[in-house]
């Protein structure tokens, strides 16, 4: 008799005890139904669930996408690092970032909602506003109590990947279109350890159709709830040239409209503003002002405004395009 044979007989006799009620040891009944399944199928088993265990991997897979920034490359745009010595333009960030954290840990003069999302924009294109949004979400990442979400949310002119160096990657609009893919499906995670970004995504003729879509309204509001502790900055259109600006701002719970200096007239400023009513806080920044420049020639200067108020403008150096 092989041992197949002996093993086959011994977990026939543990089933019969069981059926006549005789206490069999745990140990053993436990065993036996392992050794008693072929060695063929117990093979097809652990085959179904490696392909299961994959499954998984490659799902997530998906939710972790990479992209390296080249320091130095950005550094040479005007992008600030953490590898960037001190700087004026560094020195200037953190004024600026300041009231906005405070807003979003709720340490301002009153409570904001949805204080974590925050959109840059401006009233026409070139002024600057891309790059602000890369500068204020690198120096908020370099801060030791917040993570930074970056979406490029300017569908139709996406500046990011020149601006920090990665490929045109799935991302907002394909969220929209496929009510199966999830948000966190498109995000990349950077070599930053903070920062991570959504990229505009694939192109679509209606793509400012669909971030002015109830879809979009949706995400928002999911984004503001998902990450309460993540810094989310939205690079959006220029609020004088399409309506979908005006359509994220009122789901904003801050607001930075970049002004180019001796470019941008007094009243495209006015009209800017007042498509703004709707967003508890609203900051002006002066890009472009003449002045001393710091080591790379950049810089901001800016006002803030809070609720029903009007924003200041301050003009301080800067060149920034």
């Amino acid at each position: 008799m092989n041992k197949m044979d002996i093993i086959e007989k011994a977990a026939k006799r543990l089933a019969e005890l069981r059926q006549s009620g005789v206490e069999t040891p745990p140990a053993l009944t436990e065993a036996a139904p392992a050794v008693a399944v072929p060695e063929k199928q117990a093979g097809q088993g652990v085959s179904s669930g490696a392909a299961a265990h994959q499954e998984l991997n490659d799902s997530s897979n998906v939710t972790s996408r990479q992209v390296n920034i080249d320091m130095v490359t950005v550094a040479s745009r005007g992008i600030i690092t953490p590898e960037t010595a001190r700087s004026q333009l560094g020195a200037e960030l953190r004024v600026l970032k300041r009231p906005l954290l405070r807003n979003v840990l709720g340490k301002g003069a009153a409570p904001v909602k949805n204080a974590n999302l925050i959109m840059v924009t401006s009233a026409v294109p070139k002024e600057g506003k891309t790059y602000l949004a890369a500068n204020l979400a690198m120096s908020i990442a370099m801060e030791l109590d917040h993570t930074v979400l970056l979406v490029d949310a300017d569908v139709e002119r996406p500046s990011l990947p020149g601006v920090l160096g990665f490929g045109h990657e799935k991302g907002l609009l394909d969220v929209l279109l496929d009510s199966r893919l999830d948000l966190g499906q498109v995000i990349l995670k950077t070599n930053i350890e903070k920062l991570s970004i959504v990229p505009a995504g694939t192109h679509h003729s209606r793509a400012t159709e669909l971030l002015a879509s109830a879809a979009m309204n949706k995400l928002l509001a999911e984004m503001a709830l998902r990450y309460p502790d993540r810094i989310i900055i939205f690079d959006s259109p220029p609020l004088l040239v399409t309506t979908e600006a005006r359509a994220l701002a009122a789901h904003m719970g801050q607001v930075i409209v970049v002004v180019k200096a001796d470019s941008t007239s007094h009243a495209e400023v006015k009209h800017a503003v007042a498509a703004l009513e709707v967003c508890p806080v609203k900051m002006m920044v002066l890009n472009q002002a003449s002045g001393h420049f710091d080591g790379h020639g950049y810089g901001y200067g800016y006002g803030y405004g809070y609720g029903a108020k009007s924003s200041g403008q301050a003009q301080d150096n800067g060149y920034l395009e």
